[in-house]
Formats: structure tokens, sequence, C-alpha cells
């Protein structure tokens, strides 16, 4: 897992990177935020909402590591829509992922960006936890509560105006708003505004959390469970707080205000999912830097009975030793977990990176490839199998597979970048680098994304469909690199 890195180290990420969250190129007049004063509702256009969360997302790429895994972001993908499904009414377009660091916090982004940082995922004892979490940040969204912010900063261009967001969801664990302000570059603006949510939205975001997590049939107690660990371990800790309360502080008020509320709905018992006890082994596996480690730990674990579920630790164990190099040993893990639960896709999928390791590319293929029968509709099965595909020189195998994939969700960058070795493979050329600038570009490397592009039109000048599409594209991308020229001028 990745470690959290120095406050001086994020506040130059911070230097450069925020100022690459530029929107979609439009009108000049529409580069502006409608005037402050309105109600929080008209703030912002749902067009120019989206054009932050986008822009809002691309700089957290820049500076954190979200996870690509195919598996793991699909599960707190599925967490996250069943809340918005079930508990929100009004419903809405939210995205939900996960930054691999051990940082025990969450955020909310404009147009419902909401990551998850992996320490919280592990530090939550059940499911119920990790939803409650997802709906008090599900909560800042529905009620507006970024918008408001925008009230206490005047009127400002989106491309800044992502920028101050991206400070406002992201900045306590940056150092506070001295940081916020030197990387920022609005000292005079937020000298004189906590831009923080205030205390009345995080009361407000617990009661709304809570009647999501109650709709949605999660333990809506388990919101006040959270937070009153939260606070013990503040209490144990000394000067070390939690990400979490520093972004998110909790009073003994607010948790007898939350727990208050939680009682007087009915008592709910929510089974975790195995689901969600996987993707806790598998991020505990991740954690250890040495695999070694990490197969002492899981084997420790089923030695001493101490697991909620035995087929999780097993599966910790088998990624362990894959990870490790002892495949024979892995093999006979995966075996055994497939005989007791042949349907689970994450089994799967380990047993054919175990084949593929072991240098059974067929074996592993064929594995898939009956798995994605089963499951046509799986996303993760298909990006999963189309990696393999490549790895075993099949790229027209994965080539029809990738571009659906990438027609359906073309903001993902891992997909881009895949369709683009597929692209390579099968000689395309000029469409392979159109495909990694798009990569580039959705992580926030715009420099890197115009050179691609402009090694696409050079080499799509037969190709008038191709070349038309690459030459809009690198105008966009011109058009983005020049609004940072001039906002680095001001």
């Amino acid at each position: 897992m990745k470690k959290p890195t120095t406050i001086a180290h994020r506040l130059a990420a911070i230097a450069l990177s925020l100022t690459l969250a530029i929107p979609s190129p439009v009108r000049a007049d529409d580069y502006r935020l409608p005037e402050i004063g309105a109600p929080a509702d008209n703030l912002l256009t749902p067009l120019q909402e989206k054009r932050l969360g986008q822009a809002f997302m691309r700089y957290v790429r820049t500076s954190n590591q979200v996870i690509e895994d195919p598996l793991l972001a699909d599960y707190i993908q599925k967490l996250g829509h069943t809340l918005v499904q079930k508990g929100v009414d009004s419903g809405g377009d939210f995205h939900f992922f996960l930054v691999d660091d051990d940082q025990v916090n969450a955020f909310a982004g404009p147009g419902g960006y909401i990551g998850v940082y992996t320490g919280l995922v592990l530090t939550t004892q059940s499911e119920s936890e990790l939803a409650a979490v997802l709906a008090h940040e599900i909560a800042h969204v529905t009620q507006h509560h970024l918008k408001r912010a925008w009230q206490d900063s005047g009127s400002l261009g989106l491309v800044q105006g992502a920028a101050l967001l991206a400070a406002i969801v992201l900045g306590a664990t940056l150092g506070g708003d001295a940081g916020i302000a030197a990387a920022m570059g609005v000292q005079a603006a937020l000298a004189q505004h906590q831009i923080n949510f205030t205390r009345s939205n995080e009361q407000e975001a617990d009661r709304v959390g809570i009647q999501i997590l109650d709709r949605a049939g999660f333990d809506p107690r388990a919101m006040p469970t959270f937070f009153g660990r939260m606070g013990r371990v503040n209490d144990d800790s000394g000067t070390q707080v939690p990400e979490f309360l520093r972004t998110h502080p909790v009073t003994n008020a607010r948790i007898a205000d939350s727990l208050a509320r939680a009682e007087q709905l009915p008592y709910r018992q929510h089974a975790d999912s195995l689901d969600y006890l996987l993707t806790r082994a598998r991020l505990r596996e991740r954690s250890f830097h040495d695999p070694a480690a990490a197969v002492r730990h899981f084997r420790a674990v089923l030695d001493q009975h101490r697991y909620r579920s035995r087929a999780a630790a097993r599966y910790g164990l088998t990624l362990a030793l894959l990870r490790a190099g002892r495949l024979d040993e892995a093999a006979r893990e995966a075996d055994e977990l497939l005989r007791d639960h042949p349907k689970i896709l994450q089994f799967i999928v380990a047993a054919a990176r175990i084949d593929m390791e072991r240098g059974r590319d067929q074996a592993a293929i064929g594995r898939l490839r009956r798995a994605a029968a089963r499951f046509p509709f799986s996303r993760p099965l298909q990006t999963i199998l189309a990696e393999m595909e490549l790895r075993a020189g099949r790229p027209q195998d994965a080539l029809q597979r990738l571009q659906t994939l990438v027609e359906t969700a073309p903001g993902e960058p891992r997909l881009h970048r895949l369709l683009a070795q597929a692209l390579a493979a099968a000689g395309h050329s000029a469409e392979s680098h159109h495909q990694l600038a798009l990569a580039h570009y959705l992580r926030g490397d715009l420099e890197s994304a115009r050179l691609q592009l402009r090694i696409a039109l050079r080499q799509a000048r037969s190709d008038r469909f191709e070349h038309a599409r690459a030459e809009a594209e690198l105008a966009r991308v011109e058009a983005e690199l020049e609004a940072l020229k001039k906002e680095k001028r001001r």
C-alpha cells in the first residue's frame, strides 16, 4: 500500500496539479460561475458541476494513487450505488473510488465524486460502518454543502474553481488552511473564511446519512458506533489525530445526537457480505510490503481462527502466496476455495492469475472465458480477461472487448491504456497513440497527452476520420494548456 507522503511533498504536488484541473473548452463567458448570493441549488448548473467534477477527478488522479484494480473498484462502486439507489430520493450521478493510502479518511467532491482511503476500509469493523461513511459523504453532496462553500469564495472561473473545490475537500489533510492558501494562490480569500465543512454541515450529513443507511438496509447505529470508535482513538493517540477527525470533527454531542437519531429507527442487523470481507482481505494483503510477512499473517489468522470468514482469510493467503512466487502452494489454496465456492468471481480470477504465472496461458484464459459466459455483464471480469488475452499475445481477442468497455465507460484511464496496447499490437498505431493520449489526459498529464496526439496526427495522415478525431482532441488539450499558462501569469 502506498505510504502517506509528507505535507511538503503534497503541497508541491498541489501547486502543479491543481492547475491541471481544467474543464473541456467552452465559450469564454461560460468559464464564469453564476454570481455568488443565489441559493445553493442555483450556484452551479448541472453541466458546470459535471465539468468541475471531471476536473476535480483529474486532480485527484494526479496527486493520489487511485486504485484501478477492477475487482476492488467494482466493490466500492456497487456499495455506493446501492446506497444511492435505495437511500436517496432524487438519485443523481455518483462515482465512488478507492485511494491507495493508509489514511483513515474519505471525501466528497463536486459532481458526486466520492473517494475512500484504503486505510479507512481496513479500520471499519463491519460493512455497515463502511456504508455509514459513504452515506455521510453522499449526504454532503445531496445537501449541496460544496456549493454552499462558494458563498465564501467570491466569483471564480471554472479553472480556478476546480482548484478551490479540491482544496475544500482535501485541504485539511494537507496542512490546514495555511497550506491550502499557499497552494492555491488565493491567500486573501482563504485568510478570511473557514472552508472546511461547518459543524452544522456535519450534523446535517449525519442526519441524512442515517436515513440513507436505514433505507438501504444497513444498520443505522453503525454511524455513531464508528464515530465513537474514532473519538476513542483520538483520546488515546495524543497528537496523532486520525485524518478522519481533522476533516470530520467528532464531539461527544455529535455522537450522542447521531445515536439518538439512530435509536428512533427499527433495529436492523446487516450481515457483512462476502464481497466486503474479500475486499478487506485483499487490501490487508496489499498492505504488507513483504509478501512473506503477508503469508505469515494469514497463516496465523487461519491457525488461530481469528477470522469472520475462513474463505476470506484463505483468499488473503492465496494472494500472498501468489505475490511471494510460491505458485504451487497458491494453486492448492485456490483449488480448495473453488471446490467450496465455484461461483465466486474473486476466486476464479485468483486461480486464473496463478495459471498465468505458471505459464499456463490457455488454462487461465479458458477459465475466465467460462466465467464470462456465466457472468456476461461483469465489467471487472471482462477487463481482467482482456488483460490476460493481451499478456498471452492475443490482441485481436482483447480488442473488441476493450472497445466495448471504453464505449460504455470512457472516463477510466486503465481501459484507454489497455485499448492502446491492443491497438498497437494489432497494427493500428495512430489510434493507439490517440487512446494513450486519453489515458494521460484523464490522469491530468496534459503535456504527455499533447505529445501522444501529435504522434497520432503524424501517423493518421491517410486516415481522414482518425486524423480529424486526433486534431479535435489536440485542440482541446492545447486550449487547456493555454488556459493553464494564463492562470499561472495571474
